[in-house]
């Protein structure tokens, strides 16, 4: 074990996380990238608190409101969430050295938490293009109308593509406009089916060929692969892809962009939230609340182009 350092309250901050860095070293065999990362955070720290404290402080002079400062202040500079957490993970396990080493009495990082990773925004589609992209299958063949209507229900229904693949014919309900859904962890829901999503289906169960297999199945599937088979999900994805080319739409889009695309043309329209839970069979709002945040950008952009005195 290395020399433990005096207890001292003279002891400067940069002499322990010199000893610190050794330890890593010596007595953890970390690698040469770990201390210079480690070296780099806590550089950081001491010059921030050398500016704070107007002095080079010992770590037994540090509190937490000390890191909790510099935390917000790297978070304030714009750094990222992981680049914080990471910095926090530095700080926390530098104070457990001084707390062990006997330099400090409490680790003053413990009590800080991660800051919470910033939310990608889900992709989406806008009701135009949606409505090229849905028009996009030809008419006039098997496969054309089979993928009309798989694109077509996706979207009315806010289905995930194993929801969507998954449809069997006694799912359907044709009549009332609605269709059992067996999502995440066998949870069941029924989706309502608007009227292009019904008269799509209707035309592609008219021409719908099972293959002996599946006619023998007691659950028969609804959408098919050119074998009469139940279609995979990487079919589907397949099938998007060639149609956001032939429409010249943005190629990140996925099958579960149509669902994303449903639940903000549902909010941007006015639609509670708790009923846009239901329909996406989301089992926390919280879950469904990204999409409001998707809607309120929209409303944003939408109201500083709109308002005569929303920008200067």
């Amino acid at each position: 074990m290395i020399d433990s350092v005096a207890n001292s309250s003279t002891q400067g901050l940069r002499t322990v996380i010199d000893s610190y860095l050794r330890y890593l070293q010596v007595e953890r065999n970390a690698s040469d990238l770990t201390i210079k990362s480690y070296g780099e955070d806590l550089d950081a720290l001491a010059e921030y608190l050398e500016e704070s404290f107007a002095l080079e402080p010992s770590p037994g002079e540090v509190t937490t409101l000390d890191l909790r400062g510099y935390v917000s202040a790297v978070s304030e500079a714009g750094y990222s969430s992981s680049t914080v957490a990471r910095r926090l993970a530095s700080m926390r396990s530098f104070f457990k050295f001084a707390q062990r080493q006997q330099i400090v009495e409490k680790n003053p990082a413990k009590p800080l938490r991660n800051p919470r990773k910033s939310q990608k925004l889900p992709h989406f589609l806008t009701s135009d293009e949606i409505g090229k992209l849905l028009n996009a299958p030809p008419r006039s063949s098997s496969a054309g109308i089979r993928d009309r209507a798989m694109l077509e229900t996706t979207y009315s229904a806010g289905l995930r593509v194993s929801e969507l693949v998954g449809i069997n014919e006694n799912d359907l309900d044709l009549h009332d406009g609605l269709v059992r859904v067996r999502g995440k962890g066998r949870k069941e829901r029924l989706a309502p089916l608007g009227s292009y999503a019904l008269v799509a289906l209707e035309k592609w169960l008219d021409i719908r060929q099972l293959s002996p297999k599946s006619e023998q199945l007691k659950q028969r599937p609804v959408f098919l692969n050119k074998f009469g088979n139940r279609i995979t999900t990487r079919s589907v994805g397949r099938m998007l892809e060639k149609y956001l080319k032939e429409s010249g739409l943005d190629l990140r889009t996925s099958p579960h962009t149509l669902r994303h695309s449903f639940a903000t043309h549902l909010l941007d329209a006015g639609a509670d939230i708790r009923s846009v839970q239901e329909l996406l069979g989301h089992k926390s709002l919280v879950t469904t609340q990204i999409y409001t945040h998707l809607s309120t950008a929209n409303l944003k952009g939408v109201y500083e182009l709109a308002h005569p005195r929303a920008k200067a």
